[in-house]
């Protein structure tokens, strides 16, 4: 079966940062159209409103000069007006060469917020039409609120299309503006419109309100549209935008006519960059994306696992570049604890995990969050052993930081029974005592592993002068270290989560 190719729009720079707080600056937004075309393979990219400001027209200009160097330039795409050619000298200034210019698609949005007629309407977007063709820039249209349009007036909306059909434009924009859609209207609006027009290409923009936009996306293919705008984490206005990992996981897997070019391994790693870039969090149980999804909490899930993939789907975490995971809390039974035990290259009889999957679950019940790189001391502690916990103990250590000085550490530790003794200097205190330490690895010819991530925060339940949590992750040969340390104070933490990562390896 021959596969109709959808074009994939990706808007986060444009769209997306319209989310409440979120700014891109002009490197982040030139790294983001880099790895939006040339690892996630979007077909385009909205990347900014035009006269907007200094800064947004900064990051323009940078991206249509790297774009120029790649052949990509008809790929990358400006929010234009209706203003009598300002947005298009904005652009031509800045070097985009793809309009896309936001008109109005209902007959509400054209008398209340315009106060013109139709035809007034048309004449000037012919007259902006026009004037883009003989400057060398290319047009696309937005129909803003024809949702609504089609709900409310809907011979305008037609008669708009019409006149549409004689412009020399390459894509209709049909953006479901406020996200009032149903998944019926939405295919019912497209293969009206599609059917009447076959010759037309549209493309359709699905928001989030009513957490309909991935169910309206597939009605908008099913009925024909010829391609679709996207955000990475589903940023944008209010509730967002259809989220591109969820749309092209639902695609790969449910709709077999049709394919994208997106890379769907490269979907997690994009966004986790935007989640750094704008501090916009991804919730736990996103799909696709969020920390949870590939986590079996339940002992019975894991159990179903071990005997034939059981709670297996089609959303295998290998595809988005992840890896399933076993939650370790209160539901945790055997198997759970088993599945991280093979991780870890451990291995316990049935007396000795009945002990650990009880601690476990007594842990739980604290709403303590137990770890894969707990294990092993918590069945130290079960097992009453020094296996795992005590390879390594830090004897003593001595911090300083005083004005005018480099902060310094002292540390004695005790590596399988031998003592060792250091002193370092560093940017600060926990840069200080891990300098020192890795002066004692070094001596031992052992590189400590990379620290990538670290994290401090109060506990949940906990007051602003109780017990601070420093969760870091490390990075050793491709594989990530996850410990946690705590203590009332925030460097005595790290290092207690230090010391978990010298036993773990």
């Amino acid at each position: 079966m021959k596969k109709r190719k959808i074009e994939i729009m990706d808007t986060t720079l444009r769209d997306g940062e319209q989310t409440s707080g979120v700014s891109f600056s002009v490197s982040e937004k030139l790294t983001l159209a880099k790895l939006l075309l040339e690892e996630l393979k979007v077909d385009r990219i909205e990347v900014a409103s035009a006269r907007v400001s200094d800064g947004e027209f900064l990051a323009v200009k940078q991206i249509t000069e790297w774009a120029n160097e790649k052949g990509f330039i008809d790929k990358v795409e400006v929010l234009s007006f209706v203003d009598k050619g300002i947005s298009l000298d904005w652009m031509i200034d800045a070097g985009a060469k793809v309009q896309n210019l936001l008109t109005k698609g209902s007959l509400n949005h054209l008398k209340h917020q315009l106060k013109k007629t139709p035809q007034e309407h048309f004449s000037e977007i012919a007259a902006v039409i026009s004037s883009a063709q003989e400057k060398g820039i290319e047009t696309n249209v937005y129909l803003e609120d024809w949702s609504n349009g089609m709900r409310n007036s809907q011979e305008y909306v037609f008669q708009f299309l019409d006149f549409l059909a004689t412009q020399p434009i390459k894509r209709i924009l049909l953006p479901d503006t406020l996200g009032v859609l149903t998944h019926y209207e939405t295919f019912d609006f497209i293969d009206a419109i599609v059917k009447k027009y076959p010759q037309l290409h549209f493309d359709f923009h699905g928001h989030n309100d009513y957490d309909l936009s991935v169910a309206n996306v597939m009605e908008a293919l099913k009925a024909g549209c010829h391609g679709l705008h996207l955000t990475v984490n589903g940023m944008g206005e209010r509730a967002g935008n259809a989220p591109l990992a969820s749309v092209v996981a639902v695609i790969n897997d449910f709709l077999p006519e049709i394919e994208t070019s997106v890379k769907e391994s490269s979907l997690y790693k994009v966004s986790k960059l935007v989640s750094a870039f704008t501090g916009f969090g991804i919730p736990a149980n996103k799909p696709i994306v969020g920390a949870n999804v590939f986590t079996q909490t339940a002992g019975i899930h894991a159990d179903g696992d071990n005997k034939n993939n059981l709670y297996f789907n089609d959303l295998l975490p290998e595809r988005f570049g992840r890896k399933r995971q076993y939650a370790l809390g209160k539901t945790s039974g055997k198997a759970n604890i088993q599945k991280n035990l093979q991780e870890l290259g451990l291995t316990l009889n049935n007396d000795e995990l009945k002990k650990v999957t009880q601690r476990i679950i007594e842990l739980g019940d604290k709403k303590e969050r137990v770890t894969k790189e707990d294990l092993p001391f918590i069945i130290s502690d079960v097992l009453d052993s020094e296996g795992y916990q005590n390879k390594v103990i830090i004897k003593s250590f001595l911090l300083s930081h005083a004005n005018g000085l480099q902060p310094a550490a002292a540390v004695a530790i005790e590596i399988e029974g031998e003592f060792y003794e250091e002193h370092a200097q560093g940017d600060g205190q926990f840069d200080a005592f891990m300098n020192a330490l890795k002066v004692i690895y070094k001596s031992m010819k052992i590189n400590l592993p990379k620290l990538i991530d670290y994290a401090v925060r109060i506990p949940p339940g906990s007051s602003s002068d109780a017990l601070c949590e420093t969760v870091i992750t490390w990075e050793q040969n491709g594989k990530e270290i996850i410990t946690r340390g705590l203590d009332s104070d925030q460097t005595v933490s790290a290092i207690k989560a230090t010391e978990k990562m010298l036993n773990i390896i």
